[in-house]
């Protein structure tokens, strides 16, 4: 391999090895204004795209220990990788393919396990991060707030019934008491 395709491929592991995801989509019916609006939706959530030959990308695979894909690189092939979460990156690209009914995803590798087609659109479909920890964060409070309302309901009955009383004779603990 010639030093520039070495260093190609080299620069492309180092991405592959920072990156806890990788998602290979299809850009063959791409327009490079579509390519550039979709470049720049990635890019505030922390996500980059780039065309590579599948070739490189096969051998960047396998140098950075990642699953055999390579049944799945045919055609034109443009590779997301980012340092972020794989959910929000998910989402983007399925709601531009449905927009622009182009950037059909092949497959997506996310901590070295192989996702299809059909699950990567299932993680587009999940709540953002900070949606789930604050369910979960219901869910784990929800107990103990029962709880607490549980065991303050007897001193608040008891107040409420004392203060019925107090209305009931009208005042009258506070003339005594003057």
């Amino acid at each position: 391999m010639r030093p520039e395709k070495a260093g190609i491929v080299n620069d492309l592991s180092e991405k592959l090895n920072r990156s806890p995801f990788m998602l290979v989509t299809d850009y063959q019916r791409m327009k490079v204004e579509q390519f550039g609006e979709l470049r720049n939706r990635l890019s505030p959530a922390g996500a980059e795209i780039r065309v590579v030959k599948n070739s490189f990308l096969k051998r960047a695979m396998a140098d950075s220990g990642l699953p055999d894909v390579g049944d799945q690189l045919t055609g034109q092939t443009a590779v997301v990788l980012g340092e972020a979460d794989v959910a929000p990156i998910a989402k983007i690209l399925k709601t531009f393919a449905a927009e622009f009914k182009i950037a059909a995803l092949k497959v997506g590798v996310v901590d070295k396990a192989v996702l299809s087609t059909a699950d990567v659109e299932a993680l587009a479909e999940l709540p953002s991060r900070e949606v789930m920890l604050s369910q979960l964060l219901g869910l784990l409070l929800s107990p103990m707030s029962g709880l607490a309302r549980l065991l303050n309901e007897p001193g608040a009955s008891l107040a409420r019934l004392l203060q019925a009383k107090a209305d009931k004779e009208g005042g009258a603990p506070a003339e005594a008491a003057a």
